[in-house]
């Protein structure tokens, strides 16, 4: 079987999964205006914004037979709004896929951590822009930090590796760096530092917000003396650990791009297909064509990625996943 490759050695070896298209949270790096468009949902039991399981499944299915997928990592939207979640994790750890993770808001997380991890998943990130609660809101439009804390402690105790994840905004949030290591120490546990991205309604103006590595650094170099870690070949972030023992990361999307070895396929909840973030342009899968039309789709969204430098695009991060 011929490997799907590019110029650069570049493969897919990890699929990120979007599950569905909405949220519970209104993020400002995500939803334009005052989030009032983003529905508190629950479930999505009623939509019609995601595949069913068994297409998600079948889809999957064929995707593992093409790529031998090392890891999977279910996004959103939310994906704990998903209403099959536990028979999906199931289903894809059946498919003999090594690692199966998910990057969570932890909203709905207290409730779903035990039975998560009972039918396969090991790892979850979950995204906490500030502990403060009014400085969460502010970057949320929820208040929900005391419900999402209550998530990270039953994923723990559920057995569940979790790391944090914090995009940082400047004049936003650039407040919280340290109060979030404080929690993450509190915790045991690594957190990682994002840069803004260049997507969706922030694409051309991301640069207003953007707090860059270096800025992150100092901030942190202000309160912990730590030491480089270095980054794992197709990572997103690069680590440092502290003389305390606390691990912490930076994705610095912008500022130290990893597309030279960026191994990861996107697949939204319509079954389309993006090899990159700065691509706006779907593949569609259709289930029923041949496996040379998926292997030329495949090859396709592996020239949408970018040779040295993200440059985003106009989609939402709500469509796409994180």
């Amino acid at each position: 079987m011929t490997e799907i490759g590019d110029e650069y050695g570049r493969t897919f070896r990890t699929l990120r999964v979007s599950l569905l298209s909405r949220c519970n949270l209104g993020c400002v790096y995500c939803v334009d205006g005052d989030g009032s468009a983003v529905p508190q949902v629950q479930s999505a039991a009623a939509s019609q914004d995601h595949l069913d399981l068994p297409a998600l499944l079948q889809i999957m299915q064929r995707l593992q037979g093409l790529l031998q997928l090392t890891t999977v990592r279910l996004t959103g939207g939310e994906p704990l709004i998903y209403p099959d979640l536990i028979g999906l994790i199931a289903g894809i750890r059946s498919m003999g896929i090594g690692e199966i993770k998910l990057t969570t808001n932890g909203v709905l997380l207290k409730r779903l951590a035990a039975p998560m991890q009972q039918a396969g998943m090991r790892s979850i990130n979950v995204s906490l822009d500030a502990i403060d609660e009014e400085l969460f809101f502010r970057m949320s439009r929820r208040r929900s930090v005391k419900r999402i804390v209550e998530g990270i402690d039953a994923a723990l105790e559920a057995g569940l590796d979790v790391k944090i994840n914090a995009v940082i905004m400047r004049g936003m949030n650039d407040s919280q760096i340290i109060p979030l290591m404080e929690f993450a120490a509190s915790r045991g546990i690594a957190i990682r530092f994002l840069e803004l991205m260049a997507m969706g309604h922030l694409h051309e103006r991301y640069h207003e917000y953007l707090f860059p590595r270096d800025e992150i650094l100092s901030v942190i170099a202000d309160r912990y003396r730590f030491s480089p870690l270095g980054r794992k070949s197709g990572a997103t972030a690069h680590y440092w650990k502290t003389d305390e023992g606390l691990t912490f990361g930076v994705i610095a999307n912008e500022t130290e791009p990893f597309c030279r070895d960026c191994d990861r396929l996107r697949l939204d909840s319509q079954g389309n297909i993006f090899g990159c973030l700065s691509s706006n342009h779907p593949i569609r899968l259709d289930p029923a064509d041949s496996e040379e039309a998926w292997r030329k789709n495949l090859r396709q969204a592996l020239l949408q990625k970018q040779a040295l430098r993200f440059v985003g695009s106009d989609l939402s991060m709500l469509h796409i996943g994180g």
